[in-house]
């Protein structure tokens, strides 16, 4: 059986569709396993001002101090994928939560410890926790926070973490799910992309902001066996496909 990765925002709890579970219905009937990675960055957001905590960005990565990684620990693993989990069950899918602290599941180190805090780069996906849900016929829902070899917990950027453990999973397919549907240019929203072309457009200066980190993700997935990759704001619909490879007509 094929993989497919899906990577949602932690406000996907509350924007799930029909569309969206009948979509994996249909991919699981056909054989596929369903891995689900979602964000938080709402929420935490939410959270840290109503504590007095400041919020900090820097380079697309929040600024983690240790006072903001527990309120992220807290945030993700006990609102957001309680939340996320539930709706999926609710939809007729036997959902388990996962984070870094089940089998070593993800794996990481500080990327500057000095300017980002506990802002983590992974360094290893665990598939075994992965693989043992899904031989459960589970969909496993997995938070992307990461630790240390001396046990010190990391915030890692979703995408980024959803592009590595599909790597691992040498996924068939990976689906990032945004709040556009699909990567712009020229007004008009592209239906495919290669590799060479996203090199070609960040250049250009065409891909900016929050979508560059979302495309080296993509890109270093595919260059490591991931077979395609799409940006999109629905799986019912395919967005901007990313492959390596042109394809030819």
């Amino acid at each position: 059986m094929g993989k497919i990765v899906v990577k949602i925002g932690g406000v996907a709890s509350d924007n799930l569709t029909e569309e969206f579970f009948d979509t994996l219905a249909d991919w699981q009937a056909a054989g596929q396993e369903i891995v689900i990675v979602h964000g938080g960055g709402y929420y935490i957001t939410e959270m840290m001002e109503k504590l007095n905590v400041p919020v900090t960005i820097a380079n697309g990565l929040r600024v983690t101090s240790a006072q903001a990684l527990k309120i992220t620990q807290m945030v993700l693993i006990g609102q957001v994928q309680p939340a996320i989990t539930t709706v999926f069950q609710q939809n007729g899918f036997s959902a388990v939560g996962l984070h870094a602290s089940c089998g070593q599941l993800i794996q990481g180190t500080f990327i500057d410890k000095d300017s980002l805090g506990y802002v983590g780069t992974i360094t290893n996906i665990g598939t075994g926790m992965i693989n043992d849900v899904l031989a459960k016929n589970h969909v496993p829902i997995i938070a992307p926070l990461g630790l240390t070899e001396e046990g010190e917990w990391l915030n890692i950027n979703a995408d980024t973490a959803a592009c590595k453990i599909a790597e691992a999973l040498d996924a068939e397919a990976l689906y990032l799910i945004t709040d556009v549907p699909g990567v712009k240019c020229e007004g008009e929203w592209l239906e495919h992309l290669t590799t060479d072309d996203v090199e070609q457009l960040k250049d250009q200066e065409v891909i900016t902001g929050g979508m560059i980190p979302k495309l080296d993700s993509a890109t270093s997935a595919l260059t490591k066996g991931v077979k395609e990759v799409f940006i999109t704001n629905s799986i019912a619909k395919c967005g901007t496909k990313i492959t390596k490879a042109k394809v030819f007509a």
